[in-house]
C-alpha cells in the first residue's frame, strides 16, 4: 500500500543515507532535491497528492542526501561533486538489489538523474527530468549568486525566507512560511549554503549528449528559479529527448497546478505501445508479471477476495491492481479488460 513507508538507513563508511520504500510495481526512484526531509515532506498535502499521483503504480524511493534530513549530517568534499551525488545513488540501488530503474529527476536532482544516466545506461529504463537545467553557473550571475549564499549562511531563518521567494512563484504567504521552516528543520546554514553552492556548480552539459534512455523534460514556462530556456536546452541537447512545457511559475512540481505536472510524468512514465504486424498494440509490454498473473485469474471468474488468497495477496493489493490493469486496457470494467486482453493475446 502507498500509504505504508519504510524508512530506512544506508551505511555509506561512517555515515548513514535514509531513504524511504513506498507502494508496488516498477521501481521509480527520485533523486535527492537540494534539501529535503523525508518524513517532514510527507506531511505536506502537496508533496503527497504529488507523489501519490506520479508513482501510483510504481515502487517509489526517495532519499535525504548526506547533510539533509534524516541522513546524518556530515559532509565530506567528494560528496559535494557530480561524481559523489551519482556514487550515493548507486550505492542505493545496490543495496536494494535494483538493476534497472526509471528515475524521476527534479531540480538538482535532475543533475544527478543526467548524470546516472550517462554513466551507468545499462542501469536506467527512462528518465523524467523536471524544472532542469545543464549548467548551474548560468542559473543567474555570479555576484547574485554569492548574495544569496551568503544571505543562506548568514542568517538562516531571512535565507530561508529568500529561497522561498525564488521557489515558490506566487504561492502565499502560508505556503512560503511553511516552506521556510521546512528547510531550517531540515539541515543547519552551513550546509544548506554548501548544498546551495553546488547547484551552483553542477554542469552536466557534456553528459547530455550520452543519455539514451527515452526522456522527457516537464518545465514551467514562468519558472523563477530555473527559467524555461534551461529546460529547452536540455530537452535540445539529449538525443530524442521530449519537451513538455507547463503553465505556472512555482518552481516546485507540488505548488500550483500540480495535476498538469502528475499527468506530463505519468505520461513519461507509461511505457510505449509498439504495435503488431497485424496493426494491433502489443499491451503485453504494459503489464507486469503480478499484473498478467491477477488478470487471469479475473478471466477466470475469481472475485478480488479469492485471488488475493489464492496469490497471497491483501484484497486492497489485488483490487489496485485490477483497477491499473483496467486504465491500461482503457477499459471501463473488468469483463472488457477480460476481453480487451483475450483480443491482444495477453491472457496466461
Amino acid at each position: 500500500m502507498f500509504d505504508e513507508s519504510e524508512i530506512r538507513f544506508l551505511s555509506l563508511g561512517d555515515r548513514r543515507l535514509a531513504y524511504e520504500v513506498r507502494g508496488e510495481g516498477p521501481p521509480l526512484v527520485a533523486p535527492a532535491w537540494w534539501v529535503s526531509h523525508l518524513e517532514l515532506d510527507w506531511q505536506s498535502p502537496g508533496v503527497r497528492r504529488f507523489w501519490e499521483g506520479v508513482a501510483r503504480d510504481h515502487t517509489l524511493i526517495r532519499y535525504d542526501r548526506l547533510g539533509v534530513g534524516m541522513s546524518d549530517h556530515t559532509l565530506s568534499a567528494s560528496d559535494l561533486t557530480l561524481d559523489g551525488e551519482v556514487a550515493m545513488l548507486s550505492a542505493l540501488l545496490d543495496e536494494l538489489g535494483l538493476d534497472r530503474v526509471s528515475l524521476i529527476g527534479g531540480s538538482s536532482g535532475s543533475c544527478t538523474a543526467v548524470g546516472f544516466a550517462a554513466s551507468l545506461p545499462e542501469r536506467v529504463d527512462r528518465l523524467v527530468l523536471y524544472g532542469s537545467y545543464p549548467d548551474g553557473a548560468a542559473l543567474t550571475t555570479p555576484g547574485v549568486a554569492d548574495a544569496i549564499v551568503a544571505a543562506v549562511h548568514a542568517h538562516w531563518g531571512l535565507g530561508s525566507r529568500l529561497l522561498g521567494d525564488i521557489f515558490l512563484g506566487d504561492a502565499d504567504a502560508a505556503e512560503r512560511d511553511r516552506f521556510a521552516r521546512l528547510q531550517r528543520e531540515s539541515t543547519t546554514a552551513d550546509i544548506a549554503a554548501e548544498m546551495l553552492r553546488l547547484v551552483y556548480r553542477l554542469d552536466v552539459r557534456d553528459h547530455l549528449a550520452l543519455v539514451r534512455q527515452p526522456t522527457t523534460v516537464i518545465h514551467r514556462r514562468d519558472d523563477r528559479a530555473v527559467p524555461f530556456p534551461f529546460g529547452r536546452e536540455v530537452a535540445a541537447a539529449i538525443p530524442g529527448a521530449r519537451l513538455v512545457p507547463l503553465q505556472g511559475s512555482s518552481h516546485f512540481p507540488w505548488h500550483g497546478d500540480v495535476d498538469s505536472v502528475i499527468r506530463a510524468c505519468r505520461q513519461a512514465l507509461a511505457v510505449s505501445r509498439p504495435t503488431t504486424s497485424d496493426g494491433t498494440t502489443a499491451d503485453a509490454v504494459l503489464l507486469s508479471g503480478r499484473e498478467r498473473e491477477i488478470l487471469a485469474c479475473v478471466a477466470s471468474g475469481l472475485g478480488d477476495r479469492e485471488i488475493a488468497e489464492q496469490l497471497g495477496l491483501s484484497p486492497h493489493t489485488v483490487h489496485r491492481h485490477v483497477a491499473n490493469i483496467r486504465d491500461k486496457l482503457g477499459s471501463p470494467s473488468r469483463t472488457a479488460a477480460v476481453a480487451e486482453a483475450a483480443r491482444l493475446g495477453l491472457l496466461l
